[in-house]
């Protein structure tokens, strides 16, 4: 199998040269972070498809932001954007003792790592991920994974996804692309970063219609968003948010 040429965006804003194989799925949550990947995804691949997990997560909200966000997409990128699908991985939340998946205090274990960490969850989700682009018929994976601004999940790390990508290509037979660019961004960058390819009109919508809070928390609207603004999600976002406004 030959490797494709992946499209590129022209001075005037066009797709350039792609193949039939330059097709994404982009794990799409509904935070951040994935909404401003699937921009990049949509500005770089001729078809793009997104897929979102239900494995009973206490922020289980964001999930029903990923409609109203697709559906204010440009034009443009509506042309190429493809179906959405949603995996119900409810054993993931059964196995899971952990602050996203039980009502409990958000709080630092003994080994160092938040009690949000859900072991397994991206190791999984990629895993899903590869065999629904098995099935159709997709080559690039792109994931918001991130080791810049991170509360240290190992299964976020550069490395990690390295070695996962060798794995699900030898385990399928398929030269699978695993694309994470927020890697090396913190979140001022990812802010700049959705403002580069979408301008305001992408920033406000992730502001005004993702999610990102690990309470689930929907109320209360600050201009980074809405979230209880305590949680470490939140804290992020809004130090992000300060330091993209800051760059300004």
């Amino acid at each position: 199998m030959q490797d494709s040429i992946t499209p590129q965006i022209t001075p005037d804003g066009l797709l350039g040269r792609h193949t039939a194989e330059d097709g994404a799925l982009v794990l799409f949550s509904g935070g951040q972070d994935s909404a401003t990947c699937l921009a990049w995804a949509l500005t770089r691949f001729a078809r793009v498809e997104t897929l979102g997990f239900d494995y009973g997560q206490r922020h289980r909200i964001e999930l029903e932001c990923r409609a109203g966000f697709r559906d204010g997409l440009p034009e443009d990128w509506q042309a190429r954007l493809g179906p959405d699908h949603t995996l119900r991985l409810d054993a993931l939340g059964e196995l899971s003792d952990t602050a996203l998946t039980r009502e409990t205090e958000i709080a630092m274990q003994a080994d160092g790592l938040p009690n949000t960490f859900v072991p397994g969850r991206n190791l999984l989700f990629l895993t899903f991920a590869a065999a629904l682009a098995y099935r159709r018929g997709l080559r690039h994976i792109v994931g918001g994974m991130c080791e810049t601004d991170f509360s240290g999940y190992p299964d976020c790390r550069d490395d990690t996804l390295k070695a996962l990508q060798v794995a699900l290509n030898l385990g399928m037979e398929r030269r699978f692309v695993l694309h994470t660019p927020l890697m090396w961004l913190d979140k001022g960058e990812t802010w700049e970063l959705a403002e580069r390819l979408g301008g305001q009109k992408l920033v406000c919508d992730i502001v005004e219609k993702t999610h990102t809070c690990y309470r689930g928390e929907r109320g209360e609207r600050h201009p980074w968003g809405h979230g209880c603004a305590a949680c470490p999600a939140c804290e992020l976002r809004a130090r992000g948010w300060a330091e993209y406004r800051s760059r300004r």
